[in-house]
Order: structure tokens, then sequence, then C-alpha cells
């Protein structure tokens, strides 16, 4: 894997964060996507000092803010000591070299940031390659940066400098890199294709969801097990699956890796292995974190994520709202005649409101304090035992038996 080198850099490094409000992303907008920008820095060890927000009709070219600010920028890293300027957007290979001129400090933009961080969780072969391939994808057109130091001084005949060649050496070097990862990644799709094979016809259930919502936890919860959770972004790339019994129903659960708004696209199909047990499962478990200002756009961006790579939208989808334990709201003043906002709304018109939307295909839990565990294993025995019995039909008298047995104990 390319060596990550910036996360183990960046701990305890100062840092400052640059976004834009344009037209198409107001400053409620822009303000969201820096405190997540905030959080991605966070669980790459960095120390947010300060946002930057400027209003424009569109990125510079050139340095992404205007002159102005990016003075600002660079004056406040000089007197703060700031080791690192953090852009909320892609940066191109001029603005990053033109600002780090100016700054006089490591840039790095949202997709470069997230990488790392991936680089640094992976743990499994499988992992590693597919993070070393974004990597590589997202490093071939920057080639030109990492060789300003050996640019043509001056054209004409006779005057070509060994940069260009080093850089289509490089290129070539990478390119045959990248077609040797997609190789070594289709011989593991095809091992984990046979695996999956190998299970049989069990019934399969996949956690879904953005990141840091409580996958993990409620993962550990249903099947018992030991996967790594913690409170930051990514902390689970590896798909995980565990043989659950619910009951008397066994069924397989998979964990996947959470979404995040503007990841990566190349970075999304590299993890082709976890998409492959989204696409294999039979019933999608989609947790959402309540307790979120902006969980509702959350929704949708997961949607639309699995939508554009593995296309689920004829997969049974459960909704399951985590982290009540969390939630607040604030009661409006009967006086106050302004209208209600989604701040305003509480936790039993939330429920009613989506049990109606989901036909009652929705459960609120905290997976944390073991809230209503009960009512959604009991939605998942249901779900897959329905399907179970569709494959196994000659089990439906078992079941009859055993639930005739369960109503006489109560």
């Amino acid at each position: 894997m390319i060596e990550s080198k910036i996360i183990s850099d960046m701990e305890n490094e100062r840092a400052v964060l640059v976004g834009l409000i344009t037209p198409q992303q107001n400053e409620t907008k822009a303000n969201e996507y820096l405190d997540e920008l905030a959080f991605l820095a966070d669980t790459a060890g960095a120390v947010t000092v300060k946002k930057f927000l400027q209003r424009c009709d569109a990125p510079n070219r050139t340095s992404f803010v205007g002159k102005g600010k990016l003075e600002e920028i660079a004056k406040f890293v000089e007197e703060n000591d700031i080791a690192l300027v953090i852009f909320d957007d892609d940066l191109s290979t001029k603005q990053v070299s033109f600002i780090e001129k100016e700054v006089k400090a490591k840039v790095l933009d949202r997709t470069s940031l997230i990488l790392d961080i991936f680089a640094a969780r992976a743990k499994t072969a499988n992992a590693k390659m597919q993070v070393e391939l974004a990597q590589y994808q997202y490093l071939l057109p920057r080639l030109t940066r990492m060789w300003t130091h050996l640019e043509r001084q001056r054209g004409g005949i006779g005057m070509r400098g060994p940069g260009e060649t080093q850089i289509e050496t490089d290129r070539r070097i990478i390119l045959d890199k990248i077609s040797l990862l997609k190789e070594r990644l289709r011989d593991l799709d095809k091992q984990k294709t046979m695996q999956r094979k190998n299970r049989g016809k069990l019934t399969r259930i996949a956690l879904v969801g953005y990141t840091n919502v409580g996958k993990s936890t409620l993962m550990n919860l249903l099947s018992k097990s030991d996967v790594f959770a913690e409170n930051k972004l990514f902390a689970t790339l590896d798909t995980t699956v565990r043989k659950v019994i619910i009951d008397n129903l066994p069924f397989l659960l998979t964990d996947t890796v959470g979404f995040i708004r503007k990841l990566p696209t190349k970075l999304i199909e590299s993890f082709k292995s976890t998409l492959d047990e989204v696409r294999d499962a039979d019933i999608l478990v989609h947790v959402v974190d309540i307790s979120h200002p902006q969980f509702d756009e959350q929704i949708e961006i997961v949607n639309k994520t699995l939508q554009e790579v593995c296309d689920a939208s004829d997969k049974e989808m459960i909704m399951v709202f985590n982290k009540i334990d969390n939630f607040s709201y604030v009661e409006k003043d009967p006086d106050d005649l302004t209208p209600r906002t989604k701040e305003n709304i509480s936790l039993d018109e939330l429920r009613e409101t989506w049990m109606a939307k989901m036909n009652d295909n929705c459960v609120f839990i905290s997976a944390k304090e073991r809230v209503n565990i009960e009512e959604l294993k009991n939605m998942l025995y249901e779900k897959a035992k329905q399907i179970h019995m569709e494959r196994f039909p000659y089990n439906d008298f078992l079941f009859q038996k055993y639930d005739d047995l369960q109503d006489e104990q109560q």
C-alpha cells in the first residue's frame, strides 16, 4: 500500500478548514460540511483551530478562494503555528501547488484526507488493496505536482528537462500497478463469490447506512460478536459476516463500510466486495442516527449511493432509527405562530411519520442502551422467516410447531 504518512504526521497537528458558500451551497449547508470535515480531521488525529468560509459564485481556478481570503488564511497560519490547511472540496494540482506556496503549510483536500483515513484503518489484505487502488487512481492525474523541482525552466529545442520523462515513467509504473491491483482484486472477488455460494441459501441481511450511525454496535449486539466499534468516522472498513440465530431461525448478517457526503466515486468502486454483499443481500437494514440534526439528508445520501453503485432499489428495506437516547427537540411555545421546523418535531411524531412512510418497516432503537432491541429482533425474525419458508417450504410445519409452542409458553 502507498505509505500513509499523512495520518501519522497529523497526530496533534493544528489545522484550519476552508469551505465555500455558493449558489448551490448555502451558509447552513457549508457549515454542516465543515463540521463533518472537522470530524474527519479529528479521526485522522488533527486539531481543528479555525474554520474559514467565503461567499462566491464558484471556486477560483488558481487559489480556490479569493486573493484576500487566501491572504487572511496565510496570515492566520503564520501567526498560529498551523501545519495543515484542509479544503472541503477537491483541489486540482495547480490549486494545491499555488496555495501551498502562499500559505507555506501542507494542503489537503477532502478526498486525500478520506483516502489516508482509509489507508490507516484498512486491516485485511482485501481492504488494503482496495484502498491502494483508490490511492493510485487519485494520484495518477496529480503526478505533475510531485515533479515540479524537475520542470523545464524554459522552452525551445534542446531545453527539455528530465521532469517530463520522469512523469511519464511514473505514469507507466502507476498504470501497471493499477492493472495489477485490479487483477488481484478480481481473484479475491472470485474467492469471495465462492464463499458466498458456500453459505448456501441462508437468508442474508446487510447493515447499510451513513458512517458513525452505530452499525457495528448493532452488529455486535445481534451477533454477540466483537466487531470494532468507535465514535469515529470509518471505524469499520472490512466487511464482516456473522451467523445470527433468533429463536430457531439462522441467517447471515453483514456489516458494511459507511457512506459519507462527497465520498469519492472511485473509492466506492474500489470496495466492490462490500457492494457485492449488499447486492446479494435479501434484506437491507438501513441504520440511521436519529439524533443527528441532518439525518434526513444522510438517508438521501445513502439511498442515492446505493442506487448508483449497486442498484438496491429492488431490495426490501428496514429502517432502523438508532440513538434515540441522544435525541432531543425544542418544544414550540403555543404562542409562537412562526412555522415549525424539524428541530420542533418530537420523537413520537417522527415515529408516526416514518411508520406510515415505510409501511411499518421501521423501528426506533438505542443499540448502546439496548432499547427496543427485542422489537427489532422480532421484525428481523418475521422478515427472514418469510424468505426462509419460500426457499425451504418443507420447514413450514416446523415453524408452525415452534410458533404454537411459543404461544403455549406465553
